[in-house]
C-alpha cells in the first residue's frame, strides 16, 4: 500500500491509558500526588504535563493538575496512541452486507456499533467483526483492517471496506481526492434559514475538551473542511436535512452544523441532548423526551455512499433506507407540525 495515502484523521483518536475510581473513604488530594501513587514509573513532572495538555479527565471532563480529587470521581488518562499493540480479536458479531466482491465490500453499520477499538472500546467493533468474517484484509496506514473511512459510533450507515491491497490504495486515494461521494441524512436544532448552503471552516480539537472537535474559521489551525447542505422538511423548531461531504474530517457534520447554529437532534456531546430550540410547556418537555427515547443517539445517517471500483474502474453508487429509530423521530416531528400548523389555522 502507498503510505503516503493516509486513513480519513488517525491523528484525532484518543485511546485511554488509565481508569480508577476514586474509592469511598479517599481524602481529598491534589491529582497529580494521587496519580503518582496508582501509575507505575510516573513522574509528577510527567502528570503535570499530562493534566496541562488536556490528557487527564475527572467525571469526562479535563482537569488541572491541582484538581483535589474526592470519593467516586472517575479518573481517566486519555493520549492519542494506543495503550498496547493493535491486537485484533475475531467477533462473530453479524454485519449487514449490502454489496461484496472480491475487491471490496459494503456494510450498513448499526448505530451503537463502534468503528475500531479506541476509547476504552477494545472488543466489540466492526474491526472485530471483520476479523472473524475475512481473513487477511489490507492494513490501512492506521494498521486497521479493510477500513478505509470511518463513521462515529451512534451514526448510523454506509462504509466501504477493502479486502486486497490494490482495492485499499485505489480507494484511499478517492477519499484523499474527495472523488467520492457521500450524502448523509440530519435533523437538526432550528429553522435553517437557507435553503441550501456551505460551510466552510477548519476542524481540530477543542482547545478546552478533547472529547469534541472545534471550527476554527481563520484558518489558523486543523485542516480544512466543507459541508454542503440542502433543506428538506421543514418542522419548526427542528429541520430536516441533506449533508454532502466534500472533505472527511473527524465529527464533520457534527461540529460544522453546531457552529451555524444548528447542533444535531440528541447529540449528547455537543449540546443536542438538551432543549435548544421550542416553548417551556410541560406537553412539549415531555415530547422531546419522547423523541429522545425513540431516537437515543444524534440523528445521523450516511445514506448514500459513491465511488469508483477498484477494478471494474465503474461509477458504484449505493443507497441505503433511514433507519427505523431515526424515521420514527422524523414521523413525530412530522405530525408535531402539522398539528401546531392546525392549531394555528384554526385560532
Amino acid at each position: 500500500m502507498d503510505n503516503n495515502i493516509e486513513f480519513q484523521e488517525p491523528e484525532e483518536e484518543l485511546f485511554e491509558h488509565h481508569r480508577f475510581e476514586v474509592p469511598k473513604g479517599q481524602a481529598f488530594l491534589r491529582i497529580d500526588k494521587y496519580l503518582m501513587q496508582l501509575i507505575p514509573n510516573a513522574t509528577r513532572n510527567k502528570i503535570q504535563q499530562a493534566a496541562t495538555n488536556g490528557d487527564i479527565y475527572v467525571n469526562d471532563v479535563p482537569v488541572k493538575s491541582n484538581y483535589k480529587v474526592k470519593p467516586f470521581d472517575v479518573v481517566r488518562v486519555l493520549l492519542t496512541h494506543p495503550p498496547f499493540e493493535n491486537r485484533i480479536d475475531p467477533e462473530d458479531i453479524p454485519l449487514d452486507i449490502v454489496y461484496e466482491d472480491a475487491d471490496l465490500l459494503v456494510i450498513n453499520k448499526p448505530p451503537g456499533l463502534v468503528v475500531h477499538p479506541g476509547h476504552g472500546n477494545y472488543t466489540g467493533t466492526l474491526v472485530n467483526a471483520l476479523a472473524f468474517h475475512f481473513d487477511n484484509l489490507p492494513l490501512n496506514s492506521s494498521e486497521r483492517p479493510g477500513l478505509v473511512h470511518r463513521i462515529d459510533k451512534n451514526t448510523s450507515g454506509l462504509l466501504v471496506v477493502a479486502k486486497t491491497e490494490a482495492a485499499m490504495t485505489h480507494l484511499a486515494k478517492q477519499f484523499e481526492d474527495k472523488t467520492s461521494e457521500r450524502e448523509y441524512i440530519a435533523l437538526v436544532w432550528g429553522n435553517v434559514k437557507e435553503d441550501e448552503g456551505t460551510i466552510v471552516g477548519n476542524i481540530a480539537r477543542h482547545v478546552k475538551d478533547r472529547m469534541q472537535m472545534a471550527v476554527f474559521p481563520e484558518g489558523d489551525q486543523g485542516k480544512h473542511a466543507v459541508t454542503h447542505y440542502k433543506v428538506l422538511e421543514r418542522f419548526g423548531y427542528v429541520t430536516l436535512i441533506s449533508c454532502k461531504l466534500e472533505t472527511g474530517r473527524t465529527h464533520q457534520i457534527r461540529v460544522h452544523l453546531k457552529y451555524i447554529g444548528h447542533t444535531l437532534f440528541n447529540d449528547e456531546r455537543y449540546g443536542g441532548d438538551l432543549i435548544l430550540k421550542g416553548t417551556t410547556f410541560t406537553k412539549y418537555k415531555q415530547f422531546i423526551d419522547n423523541c429522545f427515547k425513540t431516537l437515543p443517539r444524534q440523528a445521523l445517517h450516511a445514506k448514500t455512499l459513491g465511488f469508483e471500483h477498484p477494478t471494474t474502474k465503474e461509477f458504484m453508487s449505493f443507497d441505503t433506507e433511514i433507519p427505523q429509530d431515526l424515521k420514527e423521530c422524523i414521523e413525530k416531528w412530522r405530525n408535531y407540525s402539522k398539528s401546531n400548523a392546525a392549531e394555528e389555522e384554526e385560532s
